[in-house]
């Protein structure tokens, strides 16, 4: 398959430094901001770095390193516009992104790492396309359910959010999310808390009743433009199913401040000792560790109402600036084609999951949906999954091997060539589908496509060793990308035995004893190994 036509540039040189820093291009790049041609490349093509052109981090083709990219544009749906937007930060090559993390007073299920796992995907790409990323995932250790679930087990709320959170990067670490810049606590936040809270009562946005400090939805005009709700609406819904606590001037106003209770922790404030509510303490870990404006918060849909609206009223109100410009959320996940409930015996947590499926492979099957799609899962569409993933971890091995293999064929230079292109085409459909708002589930089937055409050409055995060694480079990358590995899982190492029979049938082979061999085949197979022939020899692998 050819590459569609190209709508960036042909751009040359090593591989830019994809760390943290950000920093767009290697200062140490040959070839500078110059526009000349150099000997060894193609005529014709000249050389030269364009603002606005992205690099790739390795070279596409290891004998010729030149490469197609597509537009220098992102895109994302916001939330809040409800269309896709061409994706800018408010600093230059710097983003600043909050998601909202666990409340940890459990195992986080797979409802959680939906989340997790997207965003953690979406840093990863801006990273790789040279940005600096600044990323805050929160933990919510201070909550009505964290006290109930330590009370039960009679431990103290800390107790159990330093056990909960230990066991959150277990599984975190697991799916290759990777950790945040920071990971603030409600309870190490109090300070950040109160002092927005203060904010809000000074400027009349909040008020005091007997049971504590609420957030007045009367004063802020513009409640429910993330969410499309009207508050008439809402006020009217809010009525029968909201109790109107004495003192509190609308249904819908919400808690900033609860005054303590019997046997709950508690802070000291203005108003009282208390404890913070839910809502407020995302506003003040946000503005206390990215300021006033973010550049993307992100979390599941289902906390777009009431959460991240009062998080919009509660943080403007204070500071009288745009909160976030781009609101992202992931879709819901059904388990069974079914809303996961623990009613319905259908509730599954991420380690709960990994008793069956490796963790790559739950990362692997949620980015293979897109990402504000729902997504279902069941055993089926796991083991679906496993399959999918095995066919490309066997050409990241079988173009290993093949190219490492003594070389017993003819290069034919059009299969060497249609590789290449292959290669070229994934690159830029690849990236095109990442930029379309995340679609991660297109990339992946771009990744397919080049092991469709990498296996061909392997087994050909005409294609140079450099061209397969590019496109398991190529895979490798943009897998990376995805935070999946596809040589990560350790082989074990093939016996002695097995390889002596690998031996005995290939000599049965070539004596054209093929009873023999079809007989030696079957007993390998039988050990749990599979013999798999290619042009460069017999290969052995697991199954």
């Amino acid at each position: 398959m050819k590459p569609p036509e190209m709508r960036g540039a042909l751009v040359f040189g090593p591989p830019f430094f994809e760390g943290e820093s950000g920093s767009k291009w290697n200062t140490n790049r040959p070839f500078g901001g110059s526009s000349k041609t150099t000997a060894g490349h193609p005529p014709g093509v000249r050389l030269g770095i364009k603002k606005g052109v992205r690099h790739f981090g390795f070279p596409m083709l290891r004998n010729c390193c030149y490469k197609h990219v597509p537009e220098d544009i992102m895109r994302i749906y916001n939330s809040m516009t409800r269309q896709k937007e061409e994706l800018t930060p408010l600093e230059d090559n710097h983003y600043k992104i909050y998601v909202c993390g666990p409340t940890v007073y459990d195992l986080f299920h797979i409802g959680n790492a939906r989340p997790f796992v997207t965003f953690d995907t979406l840093r990863r790409y801006l990273i790789w396309l040279g940005n600096k990323v600044s990323y805050i995932q929160n933990f919510t250790d201070i909550d009505d359910k964290v006290i109930i679930r330590a009370q039960a087990e009679g431990i103290t709320p800390k107790e159990l959010a330093e056990e909960m959170i230990d066991e959150y990067f277990k599984d975190a670490d697991g799916l290759n999310i990777m950790r945040a810049t920071k990971h603030p606590r409600a309870t190490e936040s109090i300070d950040d808390i109160i002092h927005l809270i203060s904010l809000l009562y000074d400027k009349g946005f909040a008020y005091m009743t007997d049971d504590g400090v609420y957030f007045s939805i009367d004063q802020y005009p513009n409640y429910g433009k993330l969410s499309g709700h009207r508050l008439d609406d809402l006020i009217a819904g809010a009525s029968e199913r909201v109790s109107e606590l004495e003192g509190k001037r609308n249904p819908l106003d919400f808690a900033l401040w609860k005054f303590k209770k019997e046997g709950e922790p508690f802070w000291p404030s203005p108003w009282g000792d208390g404890r913070p509510g839910w809502h407020i303490e995302c506003s003040a870990m946000s503005l206390a560790n990215l300021g006033e404006t973010v550049d993307i918060h992100a979390g599941g849909v289902d906390l777009q109402f009431p959460h991240h609206e009062n998080e919009i009223a509660q943080s403007e109100a204070a500071t009288g600036k745009t909160f976030v410009r781009y609101w992202v959320h992931n879709g819901f996940v059904n388990v069974n084609y079914e809303k996961m409930s623990k009613s319905l015996g259908n509730f599954f947590t991420v380690r709960d999951l990994v008793e069956h499926y490796p963790y790559h492979i739950l990362r692997f099957f949620i980015l293979q949906a897109h990402y504000r799609m729902p997504i279902n899962f069941s055993d089926d569409l796991l083991d679906a999954g496993v399959t999918s993933w095995q066919r490309i971890v066997s050409c990241v091995d079988l173009l290993a091997f093949v190219a490492n293999a003594p070389d017993k064929t003819k290069i034919d230079p059009i299969k060497d060539k249609e590789l290449e292109e292959e290669i070229a085409a994934c690159r830029f459909n690849w990236q095109k589908a990442m930029d379309d708002d995340l679609n991660t589930a297109d990339a992946i089937a771009a990744i397919f496509e080049l092991v469709r055409a990498a296996n061909t050409a392997a087994a050909s055995g005409a294609v140079s060793p450099e061209t397969l060694l590019s496109a398991r480079d190529t895979m490798i990358e943009l897998l990376d990308v995805l935070g999946l590995d596809p040589t990560a899982e350790k082989k074990d190492t093939i016996p002695d035995d097995i390889l002596a029979m690998v031996e005995e049938r290939t000599k049965a082979k070539s004596e054209r004893d093929f009873a023999t061999a079809d007989r030696i085949r079957d007993e390998i197979l039988e050990r749990g190994y599979k013999v798999e022939d290619t042009p460069q020899g017999a290969r052995v692998v697991p199954v």
